[in-house]
């Protein structure tokens, strides 16, 4: 495991010096085909600036690995001697980890002569948006390969380093953003009568969203509606015209995404009537809950003595891995990196994000003992 540690802090330390957004990751990309073609394997472009690898076994079953490889818009702030070589741009998610990960996972099936799986290796563009995953199953590549299930993790600063995590069922929530803006009248704020301010409709409209989530869904079932970003005026004493305000809603099903929006829609009509203003709207369904499958969850739990493993709590975040999930049962985990004592304990997307690649070797062996589990 030494000289494995060695390739995979090399992977690491290269591609966080060129990170690059979704679907712009070329250097990425030219990356990952030198090194897996160097190893002996013939990869293959797809999506753009994705990459693939069938390695083909003994039998036909299929088992899939994925690692996503894009960066964020984010000024990197860490002082080490690989970093970002691209002003405003870091690998502040840990893709550069999960990519090196994937690498390595590859280095070590060249040591292995008698493959008795078949093996899928893909190397996924712009998981950070839109979604690569989408369109990498729109290209049928799952199906071409006949891969029958699924597997990838994520870094995750919020865990002990190394600790493995993962659970059955919903795991990461479905993601949808809304823009909005209320409209309204504005003039001299020292005469309001004279106009029709929009702030009063809209604080209206964000006390109504809380009662969705308390009134509207199952208190068995969670829900997120939070705006995080409002627009409007110039100065101090002129109402505007208009408010401006974008935010995000997380749910576990389609059922309560699409309810949610429901109802954040008969607000906007109901206040439009009572404060006659405005009010627009624009809805984005983006990635689905993640949903890990029952079955490969019990058959991991075999294998759990191994790791540091601790049971999954359900969780907010999003991931277009839930993609792959719709086609195949998939199995995504999280992979601990907080360090008090190295200071590792920055939150993911944030210009100070770090962590050791050491801890990448516990990803590399979780993918090798799902991949060595006989089916």
């Amino acid at each position: 495991m030494n000289s494995l540690l060695e390739n995979v802090t090399k992977y690491r330390r290269d591609l966080h010096k060129i990170p690059e957004i979704g679907f712009k990751e070329f250097k990425t990309q030219k990356y990952i085909i030198d090194e897996l073609t160097n190893m002996g394997y013939s990869p293959i472009s797809i999506s753009g600036t994705g990459v693939y690898i069938y390695i083909p076994g003994v039998s036909e079953y299929c088992k899939a690995f994925r690692a996503d490889i894009d960066a964020l818009s984010i000024q990197e702030e860490n002082c080490s001697n690989f970093n970002s070589k691209h002003d405003g741009f870091m690998h502040a998610c840990g893709h550069d980890g999960h990519t090196a990960s994937l690498l390595g996972f590859a280095k070590y099936l060249t040591t292995i002569k008698i493959k008795n799986l078949s093996t899928l290796l893909i190397f996924q563009p712009a998981e950070e948006g839109p979604g690569g995953a989408k369109f990498i199953c729109e290209e049928g590549l799952l199906e071409k390969f006949k891969v029958k299930e699924i597997y990838s993790f994520h870094l995750f600063p919020d865990l002990e380093e190394g600790t493995i995590s993962t659970k059955a069922g919903p795991f990461f929530a479905q993601a949808t953003e809304f823009d909005c803006k209320v409209i309204g009248k504005g003039g001299h704020g020292g005469m309001p009568h004279k106009t029709n301010d929009p702030l009063i409709p809209f604080t209206k409209i964000i006390d109504s969203y809380q009662t969705i989530i308390s009134r509207n869904l199952s208190p068995f079932n969670a829900g997120v509606i939070t705006v995080g970003k409002i627009n409007g005026g110039t100065v101090r004493n002129i109402i505007p015209n208009s408010i401006d305000f974008y935010g995000t809603i997380r749910a576990y099903s389609q059922d309560d995404t699409e309810n949610i929006i429901k109802r954040m829609k008969e607000i906007h009509r109901g206040v439009e009537t009572s404060f006659n203003v405005k009010i627009e709207d624009e809805f984005r369904i983006l990635y689905p809950a993640v949903i890990n499958s029952s079955y490969l969850y019990k058959q991991f739990l075999k294998l759990s003595s191994q790791f540091n493993f601790v049971e999954g709590e359900i969780l907010t975040l999003a991931e277009d891995f839930a993609f792959y999930q719709e086609k195949v049962p998939g199995l995504f985990f999280l992979l601990g990196t907080k360090n008090k004592e190295k200071n590792f304990i920055s939150p993911l997307h944030t210009s100070t994000f770090n962590f050791d690649e050491k801890v990448l070797l516990e990803g590399i062996k979780l993918f090798i003992k799902l991949w060595e589990e006989k089916k």
